[in-house]
């Protein structure tokens, strides 16, 4: 099995451990940059991408003109997406369990009778309509 390449410090593949990301499953790529730069910017292929198979999650880093850089930054900005990815998704699944524990959970006493008040009140407007005949 491949490991991480040299340029992702042990913390970072600590992080990846924990997200269950295998070395495989990530694609890198170094492609030349765009943008202001000219000729230095033309030549040399300082633009990592890497993307995240499984997922499709894709990072593209150019900040800084090394590329050995540029591929430890872009390292550690996959790892935060996937985290932030897996925290979402837990948010949301906490949010769809609350959702149905509101929904589900008893009505208390003033609920009820606020409730009852506004049934009257609704049938008392609706009693003063009269009905319609088919005269005119």
């Amino acid at each position: 099995m491949a490991d991480f390449p040299d340029v992702v410090e042990a913390s970072l593949r600590a992080r990846f451990v924990s997200l269950g990301v295998k070395p495989g499953e990530v694609e890198e790529q170094f492609i030349r940059g765009a943008g202001a730069g000219g000729q230095k910017i033309n030549k040399t292929s300082s633009t990592v991408v890497l993307r995240h198979r499984p997922t499709g999650v894709e990072v593209r880093c150019q900040r800084e003109r090394s590329q050995s850089v540029n591929r430890l930054l872009a390292w550690s900005e996959l790892a935060g997406k996937l985290e932030w990815r897996r925290a979402e998704a837990a948010n949301q699944k906490q949010a769809a369990r609350e959702l149905t524990r509101r929904q589900t959970r008893q009505k208390s006493r003033g609920q009820k009778v606020r409730m009852i008040e506004t049934k009257k009140h609704r049938a008392k407007h609706k009693s003063s309509r009269g009905r319609v005949s088919g005269d005119w």
